[in-house]
């Protein structure tokens, strides 16, 4: 539904019940955030653990019990957050993988053999060196701790590392880690139980089938799925395996999935029902509605992935980082194989498993498979995921105790900083780089999967620019929506900035929320067939109150249109058809709202203010290996010919500091 106040940021659209996909961009944001406080609460135990160690253990040593009847189960604090909240975690991570599968960039199949190999091998390449350095000793039993990436603390390291603007390199790094967290969690299960009970686990086996056969059966109500979860989660922690791996496993069965048209149309009509007769019975029908045509997924990730980034991680970390680390400690690590052996795990074993098995899969496949990102990029992404951190610790308080558990920890904290370290070397000499190398260096050749799917035709499609432009922005618009009127001057502002880029309009009239955007549009296309489409699109959106059908005749004979070619036009409705077109292929491409922007046929997906744009367009310029075209005016411009700092473009300037500093693509 529409927002009363259009003015409240650059990102805000009116929504289209229409198609969903959910943007990846919000995973990623919720990621960084929570890396933060992570890093916060690792400190904090680790300044709480040496300035009053048994205070510290006491806590996390605390006894926690849930009791019904005769039936008890007790653990201690710890144990509660490592198998119990950080279910949530791994409810998490499923939720997403299985997001990816559905609607994301793994729904193209091909796309997902080279990132599960480079993951696997950058898995196995680690637990080698491990094994190699720990021979003969009994520390050799913690190589499963070498194993994982911390998805939130790679992702919050990239962003500060990584150069800006690379959606691309990011889902590359995610669909890597969240495959060796899918084998990490089975390892976990598998090659750690404690006191394994076979019965328990054909328990934990009949409660999936049984959630299997509800899901079968089309029951959406939470609660029996959440009963159904604690039930696994019981048996899985009686059977001795960790019982995070309930968290995953419910995730994997959440489909993802994008609402079908009708039954967005029903959860418009059920709140104008509302809005009509605002009874308590409508508005839970109408709040019945809505939340239906949303995956179960989606409402999930919505539901849990702020509580696993913000509370579940962080108290992992102070949970579990605390060590006491002195000089008996520092001693001991110097020639411990276990320090040694995580350290030299994740600092080499990770980028040489990820750049040399992407490497080869793409030889071997003849650049039939390839990465989505250049070699340096990468580089960059085996490097970060030295990080393993969180499934690390885990891993190692199930297969280490006593000083090798604590040298383990103290080896996993020194990766962390190392592979941050490293991450940075490797984005600085990107940077250092001349533009067009850069470019390659870092996006590669790969094309990303395009999310437009009706091709902009020039002879069909309304199109300011030149044809033979190298980058084009697709805007769908409602004339009537307000914040396609904020977004007007904005791509007004962005082609005057930019030389060498097209710009298209399609319409996407939301008649339910925008009850006179249908009529604006066909006064579009009706000044159109005039040769005046762009001036009647440019007075529609400034007179966004005034779109009655006295209004558009008045804007008409200001532009001096043939007037009785004009009122046949919109008596006889012929633009229908062409409306009807663009509107399809909303539905097509994942349109939700307006405005909704495809730059080179990729969605863009955030902010569409200045600067969000001209970044978009200097990623698709840096993509095709060109360099954009700026618009030179006289005036402003110095006895050089160059216009002033203030007055040059945002792209220009953005390109600027790129070269200086880390590219802007």
């Amino acid at each position: 539904m529409t927002s009363s106040n259009p003015r409240r940021g650059w990102s805000d659209r009116t929504t289209w019940e229409g198609r969903f996909n959910a943007p990846l961009r919000a995973f990623l944001h919720t990621e960084t955030g929570g890396a933060r406080v992570v890093v916060i609460a690792a400190l904090a135990a680790l300044v709480w653990a040496n300035l009053h160690t048994s205070s510290y253990e006491s806590l996390w040593s605390t006894s926690f019990s849930v009791q019904f009847g005769d039936w008890r189960v007790a653990h201690d604090l710890r144990f509660w957050v490592n198998s119990g909240l950080m279910t949530f975690f791994f409810l998490v991570v499923g939720l997403e993988l299985r997001r990816e599968f559905d609607i994301g960039e793994l729904r193209e199949r091909r796309r997902l053999a080279l990132p599960m190999l480079a993951g696997i091998a950058g898995m196995l390449v680690p637990v080698g060196i491990y094994l190699a350095i720990t021979a003969g000793h009994t520390s050799a039993a913690g190589w499963g701790a070498v194993m994982a990436t911390d998805t939130a603390l790679a992702l919050g390291a990239l962003a500060v590392f990584g150069p800006r603007f690379s959606d691309r390199l990011r889902g590359f790094l995610l669909t890597v880690s969240v495959i060796d967290d899918l084998v990490a969690i089975a390892v976990l299960a598998i090659a750690y139980p404690h006191h394994p009970s076979p019965t328990a686990l054909l328990v934990a086996a009949a409660i999936f089938g049984v959630v299997l056969l509800v899901r079968a059966l089309g029951v959406r109500f939470g609660p029996v799925f959440a009963l159904l979860g604690v039930a696994a989660w019981v048996a899985v922690s009686e059977s001795g395996v960790d019982p995070v791996v309930v968290g995953l496993v419910m995730g994997l069965l959440t489909y993802a999935y994008a609402p079908g048209r009708t039954e967005l149309e029903q959860a418009s009509d059920q709140f104008r029902l509302f809005r009509e007769q605002p009874t308590p019975q409508l508005a839970r029908m109408a709040q019945a509605r809505l939340t239906s045509t949303l995956s179960p997924n989606e409402r999930l990730q919505t539901l849990y992935h702020p509580l696993a980034s913000y509370l579940v991680v962080p108290l992992f970390a102070l949970a579990n980082v605390g060590i006491v680390i002195d000089g008996e400690l520092l001693a001991a690590a110097v020639t411990s194989p276990v320090t040694i052996g995580v350290v030299a795990a994740y600092i080499v074993g990770k980028p040489v498993g990820i750049v040399v098995t992407s490497w080869l899969v793409t030889r071997l496949s003849g650049n039939r498979l390839r990465p989505p990102v250049g070699w340096v990029a990468v580089t960059g992404v085996g490097t970060i995921s030295g990080i393993g951190f969180t499934v690390a610790l885990l891993i190692a308080t199930h297969a280490l105790s006593g000083p090798a558990l604590d040298e383990a920890k103290l080896g996993i904290l020194v990766s962390t900083i190392g592979a941050s370290v490293i991450t940075w070397l490797v984005f600085r000499f990107a940077a250092r780089l001349p533009p067009a190398r850069r470019a390659r260096a870092l996006l590669g050749v790969t094309e990303g999967i395009v999310d437009l799917m009706l091709p902009v035709d020039p002879k069909r499609d309304h199109v300011r620019g030149s044809d033979d432009a190298p980058v084009t922005v697709v805007e769908y618009g409602d004339f009537e929506c307000p914040y396609c009127g904020q977004a007007e001057p904005v791509v007004r502002d962005l082609l005057e900035a930019f030389a060498n880029v097209r710009y298209v309009w399609r319409h996407l009239p939301l008649t339910d929320v925008h009850p006179r955007a249908q009529l604006a549009a066909e006064a579009a296309e009706a000044a159109g067939e005039q040769g005046a489409f762009w001036e009647m699109h440019d007075l529609l959106l400034t007179h966004q109150g005034a779109l009655d059908a006295p209004d558009v005749l008045g804007y008409a004979d200001q532009l001096g249109l043939d007037l009785d070619r004009f009122r046949e036009h919109m008596a006889e409705r012929r633009g229908v058809d062409r409306i009807a077109e663009d509107v399809d292929s909303a539905d097509l491409s994942g349109v939700t709202g307006t405005p909704t922007f495809f730059v080179n046929g990729r969605r863009h997906h955030g902010a569409y203010d200045m600067v969000a744009l001209s970044a978009a367009v200097q990623a698709a310029f840096a993509s095709a290996k060109l360099r954009p075209e700026y618009h030179r005016k006289p005036e402003g411009e110095d006895s050089k010919g160059e216009r002033s700092e203030g007055e040059r473009s945002e792209g220009e300037r953005s390109e600027d500091e790129g070269s200086k500093d880390e590219p802007a693509s």
